[in-house]
């Protein structure tokens, strides 16, 4: 086998997409991943809990990964790799809290033996062929990096999830004079985080959301405070501690995630929680309002989080009254805005007063706005340019702004999950792709394929139909008028009476007689009553014929 002399960047999530990141780095031999993120369903994917990224090319190829390096602890960026460390048997670097996280979740999932290694920004690892040096940004978790990855043809800079924060309530500010330097050497490739790219300006301080806090806090000095937020958001969970600590207040926290995440931080120095300030919630009926904190999951509206079963009044400890302010902490990611208003809307129902972003600003994101990006751009001066993490048009948008600062159109690639980029320091190219794409978690299962969510979203649309047939052994004749069971239709008692004279049709019309031939009898009713459901309801249900002898 020839050896090849270009290096391979595999796409096998988050291009294309709003999380799910994984990237695979490939040469000679040796592969590395950044990244092993999950996403969460559509709405059109019922009963599923996650969605991660098809592995299927990296367990094809195990033997040769060397390494997995996570940017930071988000879950669009960690929460497949419980699945990811059951397949591979790899170590895994990573800063202090995102380990932390990723050790909370293997718990979880009951993994025992990881080979977890902690780095701090600086550090350079080596493996294989490729040497990595973790940078220090700024993003709404503490340990957030980017990587400097030396390959054989050259430095591949990955930007992980990032800002420009100059004035942060956390940690130091984004190491622009190390890109800087890096940039000055030279960077073959640059792959960018493109989240923002259609927000002009710049993205707003942490600061300035402290300061929001402390007056909403001052303002509602006598009510009780309901604080909902993401639960690995540590600056803002601890903008929250010492607010509640400035102002006297106890502190409950409800939900798991973010008691876990609290624990995690707080036990490795990354989060101090002020002495007697937390309290727990099944306790705090006998505190008063003005001497009291929530903090709750919910942000997002997740039907089972905190925040959601107080607005719906079916949390036990909290119940939402008219002394109640609830301050939202976040800004809905995309798809989640009718959940996210369902709850609003029904925490005002119960007599709250409800501070959102849009009335607010109460939540700064952590992404890279079109200046930062012309910022990250402009240190780097990569020679070659792929944008990565976000949708289409959002990549569309980042080859744009790339095109604005003057960067040859041939020297970028739009880039969709299986892509393979092929680079050899003087040409980028696409080559053959590979398989990529979802797999789908519900409670404890993964499933691999689409026809499992092709039947879910069948029946939560057009229902299921039952049509039991009773046949003689003897001569394969009806021994009684077909039974017919229909569950979440529309169908109408009248309906069903035709449906089985349909049929009592196709039995006597049929050659099963002779053929006993069970598959090809059960896909002549099924495409019999598929039409008459579809002419008569305009609905397609699932129909499954049974056929039984006695």
């Amino acid at each position: 086998m020839k050896k090849s002399n270009s290096l391979k960047v595999r796409f096998l999530g988050g291009v294309g997409e709003i999380g799910k990141n994984i990237t695979a780095l490939e040469y000679g031999k040796d592969i590395i991943v950044i990244d092993a993120g999950l996403g969460f369903p559509d709405s059109d994917m019922p009963g599923v809990d996650i969605v991660i990224p098809d592995i299927t090319y990296l367990t094809q190829n195990k033997d040769r990964i060397r390494a997995v390096f996570l940017t930071h602890g988000h879950e669009d960026h960690i929460g497949s790799l419980p699945y990811l460390l059951k397949e591979l048997n790899i170590p895994v670097y990573g800063t202090k809290l995102t380990l932390a996280l990723v050790e909370n979740k293997l718990r979880e999932q009951k993994i025992k033996s990881c080979n977890l290694n902690c780095v701090t920004p600086k550090s350079v690892i080596k493996v294989g062929c490729f040497s990595v040096e973790f940078i220090n940004v700024n993003h709404s978790i503490a340990g957030s990096v980017a990587l400097s990855i030396t390959t054989p043809v050259g430095v591949v800079l990955h930007t992980g999830d990032f800002k420009v924060d100059l004035t942060p309530v956390g940690g130091e500010i984004i190491d622009l004079a190390r890109l800087t330097e890096i940039g000055k050497k030279g960077v073959t490739l640059m792959l960018c985080e493109s989240t923002n790219v259609e927000r002009d300006g710049y993205s707003m301080s942490e600061s300035v959301v402290l300061d929001n806090l402390s007056r909403l806090f001052s303002q509602n000095r006598y009510r009780r405070i309901i604080v909902a937020t993401f639960a690995t958001n540590v600056y803002r969970l601890q903008q929250i501690l010492n607010l509640a600590y400035k102002f006297k207040r106890k502190v409950a926290i409800s939900g798991r995630s973010m008691l876990n995440v609290i624990e995690s931080a707080s036990k490795i120095g990354e989060l101090y929680v002020p002495e007697n300030t937390l309290v727990d919630v099944s306790k705090i009926k006998n505190i008063a309002d003005k001497d009291l904190v929530i903090i709750a999951t919910g942000s997002q509206g997740e039907p089972m989080s905190a925040l959601t079963r107080m607005a719906f009044n079916e949390f036990n400890e909290v119940t939402i009254g008219k002394n109640d302010t609830v301050i939202i902490s976040a800004s809905p990611i995309p798809g989640n805005e009718r959940n996210v208003y369902s709850v609003i809307n029904n925490l005002y129902r119960n007599g709250a007063e409800v501070v959102y972003e849009s009335l607010e600003n109460i939540h700064a994101s952590g992404h890279a706005c079109r200046e930062e990006l012309k910022i990250m751009h402009s240190l780097v001066k990569p020679k070659f340019f792929v944008p990565v993490h976000g949708e289409y048009r959002h990549l569309k948008k980042h080859i744009d702004l790339a095109k604005e600062l003057g960067m040859k159109e041939s020297n970028m690639l739009l880039c969709e999950l299986g892509d393979t980029l092929v680079l050899n320091g003087k040409t980028i190219k696409k080559g053959e792709p590979v398989q990529a794409g979802d797999r789908y978690v519900d409670g404890l299962s993964v499933d691999e394929t689409e026809a499992v969510i092709r039947e879910r979203r069948i029946i939560s649309d057009g229902g299921i139909v039952v049509v039991v047939c009773c046949l003689s052994r003897v001569n394969g004749k009806m021994l009684q008028e077909p039974d017919i069971i229909a569950k979440g239709s529309w169908l109408t008692i009248e309906q069903i009476s035709e449906m089985k004279l349909i049929v009592q049709k196709v039995l006597e019309n049929s050659n099963y007689k002779k053929t006993r031939d069970t598959f090809a009898l059960r896909n002549s009713i099924r495409r019999k009553l598929r039409d008459y459901t579809i002419k008569k309801t305009k609905k397609d249900p699932m129909i499954l014929p049974m056929i039984t002898e006695l």
